[in-house]
């Protein structure tokens, strides 16, 4: 069982930036893919970033250009770097994780933290 805890939330004006930390528990973080995803209220939950357990990157169009994905394989840890934030970008963001060590893909989600973007 992974265990996903994110960090990071919180108010920021238009415009400004937050960091999202989200930790997991076990000991072959390395091979997890890790990803971020965003639900606003009314709206069905939507991805806004991945980073496989090879450093690839992939970015929902809507936060290209402002937001960072990127890992510590040290500590275990999954940051998303938000510049630039807009309202629209109000969510409750979660941590999600992909462990292929078990023969299937085993999944894993964390409650989320939010992010509040005043105008």
């Amino acid at each position: 069982q992974v265990q996903l805890v994110e960090s990071g939330g919180g108010l920021v004006q238009a415009g400004g930036s937050l960091r999202l930390s989200c930790a997991a528990s076990g000991s072959i973080f390395s091979i997890y893919a890790m990803g971020w995803y965003r639900q606003a209220p009314g709206k069905q939950r939507e991805l806004v970033a991945v980073v496989t357990s090879g450093g690839t990157t992939n970015y929902a169009d809507s936060v290209k250009g402002r937001f960072t994905i990127s890992r510590d394989n040290a500590k275990n840890t999954v940051y998303l770097q938000m510049n630039s934030l807009k309202p629209e970008d109000t969510a409750v963001y979660y941590c999600k994780a992909w462990d292929p060590s078990k023969g299937e893909v085993m999944i894993y989600w964390g409650k989320g933290t939010l992010v509040t973007v005043s105008s």
